[in-house]
């Protein structure tokens, strides 16, 4: 084993354990009251949506009864098929060792590391081994609303890992292994049926234009199938095949693009959009600049699609629904991200990003007043 070409994989691993041990510790010694913030604890962490309904979901499957008598919190008990079943899976294995809430942070540390490695691989694909690392060092921090979810009760981690994984695969023509890990995605989070819409954009381009078959890519056959097999888990326990599209106030997909600017809409009510507008010149901007590098690729299809996607959902939270592509921006601007000034920013700005972290999770919490049925 050449341990040399490992040193950045555990370097990188120990600084994404190193950075999320420190907030948690900030959060148990409850070091944000210096600075005024109201008492805080661990269990600030472990209240932070959605993180108490990943746990209700690990303790009770889709059961309703269950739910309704174990838990009090304020979610409808339709909307809990909105939380794919991958998460608590893997909080409920990891709780064999642990209580449930320690397991669901470990669920996602885990995660993190999972991939703070392939994102590192991936950037590898493209480029030098130093570039990658430092990109996938900045992917740990940045953006910032992305490095909350790298600290709380989130599917996101495995989620993103999974899809970089099967770009990865893809690229590598694993086609059968880049199929699974969509699979895996699919699992963590409903966004993952995209990766198929992105191998089915592939296919058709290699068919009418280049006129090739695509034979292997019949394997991304299993990711819509996979949805699929995830609906029948939710027959089996809720009795409602669709319980997912039954779920209340949860698919935030509009017939027109931009409504997120209505603040008129359920989970908007505000007026304080702009920066929104920044994320979406940022994406579009990607799409042009990998393109400019690259070409036509699945990477490329899967920014266009998953920025298009994002523009025809409204959600004040547009920069946790975008996440995915946060690696592809990085990817597609990395000729300035890699340069020292760009370096002495993210510095210079990395303060503000913990602070704004701290912020974050403080004013995030579910109201549990009983952590007992949790445990």
């Amino acid at each position: 084993m050449n341990f040399t070409k490992l040193r950045p994989v555990f370097l990188l691993s120990a600084i994404t354990i190193i950075s999320t041990l420190f907030i948690w510790l900030v959060f148990y010694f409850n070091l944000p009251q210096i600075l005024g913030f109201p008492k805080t604890s661990l269990e600030t962490v472990f209240a932070n949506y959605d993180g108490p309904n990943y746990l209700a979901i690990t303790k009770c499957g889709y059961d309703k009864a269950c739910i309704a008598k174990s838990f009090s919190l304020p979610s409808p008990l339709e909307y809990y098929p909105a939380h794919l079943p991958g998460y608590p899976a893997l909080i409920k294995i990891l709780s064999i060792f642990t209580s449930t809430p320690k397991a669901m942070l470990l669920a996602t540390l885990l995660g993190s590391i999972f991939l703070t490695i392939v994102s590192f691989y991936f950037f590898k694909t493209y480029l030098e081994s130093k570039s990658a690392f430092w990109l996938s060092l900045l992917f740990i921090f940045f953006p910032a609303r992305f490095f909350i979810l790298r600290l709380v009760g989130a599917p996101e981690t495995w989620f993103i890992g999974f899809i970089l994984l099967s770009l990865l695969l893809n690229q590598r023509k694993q086609y059968l292994g880049s199929a699974l890990a969509g699979c895996l995605a699919l699992f963590f989070k409903s966004p993952g049926i995209l990766l198929f819409g992105v191998y089915g954009l592939k296919f058709l381009f290699e068919l009418f234009k280049n006129k090739k078959i695509l034979f292997n890519y019949s394997y991304y056959l299993l990711v819509p199938l996979t949805g699929l097999f995830i609906f029948y888990i939710y027959y089996l326990q809720t009795g409602d095949f669709w319980a997912y599209f039954h779920s209340g106030d949860n698919i935030h997909l509009m017939a027109l693009p931009y409504l997120v600017f209505v603040s008129n809409h359920t989970w908007i009510n505000t007026i304080w959009l702009e920066e929104i507008i920044y994320i979406y010149v940022f994406c579009f901007s990607a799409i042009y600049l990998y393109y400019q590098k690259h070409k036509i690729d699945v990477v490329w299809l899967f920014l266009i699609v998953f920025t298009l996607a994002g523009v025809f959902v409204a959600h004040r939270d547009i920069s946790r629904y975008l996440s995915p592509a946060y690696p592809l921006i990085l990817l597609a601007f990395s000729r300035f991200v890699n340069t020292k000034p760009a370096k002495i920013i993210f510095w210079l700005i990395l303060p503000a990003i913990i602070l704004y972290s701290i912020n974050f999770i403080i004013g995030n919490v579910a109201p549990v007043a009983d952590w007992a049925p949790y445990l």
